[in-house]
This record gives structure tokens, sequence and C-alpha cells, in this order.
């Protein structure tokens, strides 16, 4: 008995030059992953950078990894830190899209895109052969041409040093993507928080204009509807919209503008 790899439909998008729309579940909840995917989202973003389950526990993983699977829905994972052996256990467990926090070098990031491969550039890469859950355990029959096809490792920018080393960032082979993060640059470049700064926007564009110049795809937030249309309008080609936490609080705050109390 064999099984196939499933198509990435994030890569999917990218390379067909569209535009993927996402959540953030901020409550790690595969109930809600699940849920994103019945709504009709192209992602549901699982930031294990800033909170969620330990990636190391791999049956927490597994079942945000299975919601996502159930529905259809890509599930892009940010690692904690940009450690080849994390990259390679996220993998193995069934993620197929992941992105690495505060990169500053082209070094690491290479490090970290060849630890998902079987191959790289012609050699061989550095991704660990065994019969995991990414390979169905191991009844998957095109396992090894399949994952390196259809795995996405893309990076943050958002240190003053990511966007000083962003032209030899780019220029790493088989990078997914580059996910711009004003906030954290906005740290970076001694403005925490105000991420309309001239100094923090000035980087933000010069990440988007040297991104796209080098054909690598463009990854950012969107804070509200129209800032979402007008990037994807000048080039990010993966948006999220904003996170459960959000939603639930403009809904239930809604709900209690509304209400009106019987006085009498």
């Amino acid at each position: 008995m064999t099984a196939s790899q499933p198509t990435n439909d994030l890569i999917a998008t990218l390379d067909a030059g569209d535009v993927a729309l996402g959540v953030l579940d901020n409550t790690y909840s595969p109930t809600l992953v699940e849920f994103y995917g019945e709504l009709g989202v192209d992602f549901v973003w699982l930031d294990f950078e800033h909170g969620g389950p330990d990636p190391w526990d791999g049956s927490r993983v597994e079942d945000l990894l299975r919601a996502g699977e159930r529905t259809d829905v890509e599930l892009l994972v940010r690692l904690p830190d940009t450690d080849p052996t994390l990259v390679r256990k996220a993998l193995d467990l069934g993620a197929r899209n992941v992105f690495l926090p505060r990169v500053e070098t082209a070094e690491e990031v290479r490090d970290a895109v060849r630890s998902a491969r079987f191959r790289y550039e012609g050699d061989p890469g550095d991704r660990g052969l065994a019969s995991p859950r990414a390979s169905r355990w191991g009844l998957s029959d095109d396992y090894i041409a399949a994952e390196d096809r259809e795995t996405l490792v893309g990076v943050t920018i958002e240190t003053e040093a990511s966007v000083e080393n962003l032209d030899e960032i780019l220029a790493v082979p088989e990078l997914g993507f580059v996910f711009i993060g004003p906030f954290d640059l906005s740290v970076s470049l001694g403005h925490p928080g105000e991420v309309d700064h001239p100094r923090v926007q000035e980087a933000v564009k010069t990440v988007r204009s040297k991104a796209a110049d080098a054909d690598v795809p463009i990854a950012g937030l969107g804070f509200g509807m129209d800032d979402v249309n007008e990037k994807a309008a000048n080039g990010y080609q993966m948006l999220n919209l904003g996170s459960t936490t959000a939603a639930l609080e403009g809904a239930v705050t809604d709900w209690l503008d509304a209400y009106e109390p019987n006085d009498t």
C-alpha cells in the first residue's frame, strides 16, 4: 500500500503570482484551524515564536496539522529559532510551510533552507531521511522528490542587521519568501512600537523593493482591509488579515455596544 504526497497550495499560489490571505490563530486551537479552512482562507499562521505549544511537542503540533489537513488549508508555521534541527523536526511532523524569525545573515538562512532539502543546488541536502509522519510513516511512494518540491521555507526580516544583509539573504537559493516584520524592526531601529516612524517605513520600503527586484515573494501584515488591498496591489503575495483574538474582540465589543438595557 502506498500514499502520494499532496501538493502545496501556498507554493502554487505564489508561483502563479497570486495573493494568499491568511489568519493568525493565536489560540492554537485545532478546532479553529479546521474552521478557518471551512471559511476559505488560504493559510493559517501558527506563531511558535511568541506563543503556542512548544514546537518540540510533536503530538500538540500534529493535532494542529491534522486540523489543517482536514479542511485543506495550508499552515504557515513560524519557528522560534533558526536551528536547522528544529526545521527538520517541524517538517518531519508534517509541516510544509515554515518561516524563521530574526534572521541576520545569509549563512544561517542557507543552513536552514538546506536542512529542509534532500537535494540542494545539485549537492546533498541536510534533511534527515526516515519514515516520519511527513512520509505517511514510510507509505509515500514519492516522498523525497515531493518534499523537495512542496516544502516552502521563508524568513522574517525584522532587524537592522537583516536589512543591512538583505542582498545576500535574498540571493540564497530556494528561499521561499520574506516576511516583513515592522514591529520588531521598530524595536531594532530604536523606535519600539512606532511602526509609522520614517526610519521604520524606509526599512519596510527597502525590503519590499529589493525582494521584488530579486523575485522573492513578499509577505506581511495587513492593518485593515484598505491596507491589505493596497499591499496586494503593491506586490505583496502573502498577507495576514488579523488574528483570532482580534476578530473575537471586534465581534464581542460590537455585541456589547449594541446592547440596549431596559432601565424601566
